[in-house]
């Protein structure tokens, strides 16, 4: 599923999740496609019978008006490889009004249950899990004196647990006492490791993780590992350690940054690195960059356009029109999510529209 149908079908999920009932009189009716039309027809028809047992004469008209809708669609509706979504309902149009709608959905992979879901809004988390990045991985910086736990979900990065240590600094006179000061730093250096490592288990043990990552200075990060202070199913996670400078919640984010060659073909990744490339641009050589979207649609009107950016937050229609313009010059399209920083700034700072440019 290409960048633009992915984006086109997360905004038809937002305007259905829009959409809104009294009670439980939105209907939504989940096919895959080894499941039978005459035996959805059967079950729906069971589930009108039963509705008869709604108390509320309105949400029980609304029920059966809904699935008398779904079962005449049934009679022409094709189920294709990936199946099919049908959802209908009482939608609010405010006031007392609703309206009876009905959408038909081509999921983009296969579904693999049968679903009947009555509710006050559509149930759509199946198909939202067909377009969103699940992959999860969790996330590890830490040096003698703090540790920073947090796990990179999609596109998020989000920080989990912050711990700091009771280690004190290294003894800088010697003397009779600094023997006994170094066991007695070891010992809590250790002990520090041991608290890392049972935070580690409490917050990422559960979750099913790709990898892990883990950061920080040397030799800290290297004496952690060696000391198999994590939970062994943990450690065999680990996809790689890393130099990083920070320990608290930035230091994640320079762990995702200096594990790219890890995390490549992640959408954040190659998003970050679009974005990096723009602002590089915008210091060294600004001629080979437009941003705003007169600007862009003037250099997209003159063929001047390399890569288009464009954030995912801007108006539905905005999107499609500058992504047609990039299309007839042969311009790679990115839509940038506004989840990380990066993404963030060009809605923020440049319109939500940016372009790096052929020739200035």
């Amino acid at each position: 599923m290409d960048q633009i149908k992915k984006y086109e079908f997360r905004k038809m999920l937002e305007e259905l999740r829009e959409k809104t009932g009294r009670g439980t009189e939105l209907v939504s009716v989940y096919i895959p496609q080894d499941k039978q039309i005459s035996d959805v027809t059967s079950q729906l028809r069971s589930e009108y019978g039963q509705a008869m047992n709604i108390k509320s004469k309105t949400t029980r008209t609304n029920v059966q008006s809904s699935l008398d809708s779904i079962l005449a669609k049934l009679r022409y509706v094709r189920v294709d490889e990936n199946g099919l979504v049908i959802f209908c309902g009482a939608v609010a149009k405010g006031g007392d009004k609703t309206d009876i709608e009905t959408f038909i959905v081509e999921p983009p992979a296969e579904i693999h249950s049968y679903i009947y879901h009555c509710d006050s809004s559509f149930f759509l988390e199946p198909l939202e899990d067909l377009v969103d990045e699940h992959e999860k991985y969790g996330l590890i910086v830490l040096d003698k004196r703090e540790a920073t736990i947090g796990v990179l979900n999609g596109k998020v990065i989000e920080s989990l647990k912050h711990i700091t240590s009771a280690v004190p600094g290294k003894m800088r006179k010697g003397g009779q006492s600094a023997p006994r000061f170094q066991r007695l730093r070891l010992i809590a250096i250790g002990d520090f490791y041991k608290r890392i490592g049972e935070h580690t288990t409490q917050a990422l043990l559960q979750m099913n993780l790709k990898g892990i990552l883990i950061g920080g200075p040397s030799p800290t990060k290297e004496e952690f590992l060696k000391g198999s202070f994590l939970h062994y199913e943990l450690q065999d996670k680990i996809l790689g350690i890393f130099d990083v400078a920070y320990t608290d919640e930035s230091g994640l984010y320079e762990l995702v940054d200096k594990a790219e060659e890890v995390l490549e073909g992640l959408d954040l990744v190659r998003e970050r690195k679009l974005m990096t490339r723009l602002m590089e641009l915008l210091v060294n050589n600004d001629t080979l960059v437009a941003y705003g979207e007169r600007e862009v649609r003037r250099k997209l009107e003159h063929g001047a356009v390399d890569t288009l950016l464009v954030s995912e937050e801007l108006d539905k229609a905005l999107v499609h029109e500058l992504v047609e313009m990039a299309e007839v010059i042969g311009s790679e399209v990115e839509l940038i999510s506004t989840e990380f920083e990066e993404g963030a700034q060009l809605k923020r700072a440049f319109g939500g529209v940016a372009a790096i440019l052929r020739y200035g």
